[in-house]
């Protein structure tokens, strides 16, 4: 029997790497590793799995190329391998918003109900935060916020923006934003604000996108 050929290699790779991916629980890995490093305990935690369950995930990932890890001491510390583990996540959402009724479905009754705004590009954003004309609110958990950042973002997690509400300049456009371009954390906070009068909307992706445009990040936690 001859060896496969080059495009059938190929092929049966793609394959793995679909493969790889096609479980919702290593998605929602995937959107956490987006945020930085972690570790599988805190993993486990964040995406409500069980640690073996979680470890497991993970050790498929990396063999399939898409995490790296790291051990220091008792702890095991996973990242995504680099950028384009992105742009095949925003891909895979692309192609499902055209073809996908049930996406279409849930953009529709869930997101857009909240937002139906046009969100703020990187761009206008970046231009609006040199002119100093913006309060940047980053609703995501401390911990994610720490590992990096937008430049002067205020952290404040969506659980406590309604008790915080004060700490923000009513006289000042409000960008929110999360994990990513459908991250319900930035949608709720958007309507709570505007609930309160707020002027504010959304960036249209999150953190990990700003931050492999090669847009400037902050890190710490100091915006809370």
């Amino acid at each position: 029997m001859s060896s496969p050929g080059p495009k059938q290699r190929l092929l049966t790779e793609f394959a793995t790497l679909a493969k790889a991916i096609a479980q919702i629980g290593r998605l929602r890995l995937l959107e956490q590793l987006a945020q930085g490093e972690r570790t599988v305990e805190t993993l486990a935690m964040r995406c409500t799995l069980s640690v073996a369950n979680t470890s497991r995930h993970l050790q498929q990932l990396r063999r399939s190329g898409l995490v790296t890890s790291h051990r220091e001491g008792k702890f095991v510390y996973y990242a995504l391998a680099d950028d384009s583990v992105l742009d095949l996540l925003g891909a895979l959402q692309r192609v499902a918003e055209h073809t996908s009724a049930e996406v279409a479905n849930v953009v529709r009754s869930y997101f857009a109900a909240r937002d139906a705004l046009e969100p703020v590009s990187r761009e206008e954003l970046l231009a609006r935060l040199k002119d100093g004309a913006v309060t940047v609110l980053d609703v995501r958990p401390e911990d994610e916020y720490a590992l990096g950042h937008l430049p002067r973002a205020v952290n404040l997690p969506l659980d406590r923006l309604r008790q915080r509400l004060a700490d923000l300049d009513p006289a000042q456009p409000v960008v929110a934003y999360c994990r990513g371009p459908y991250c319900v954390l930035s949608f709720e906070a958007v309507a709570l604000l505007r609930e309160h009068g707020y002027e504010a909307r959304r960036l249209q992706d999150g953190y990990p996108q700003w931050k492999a445009a090669g847009l400037p990040v902050a890190l710490g936690a100091t915006g809370a």
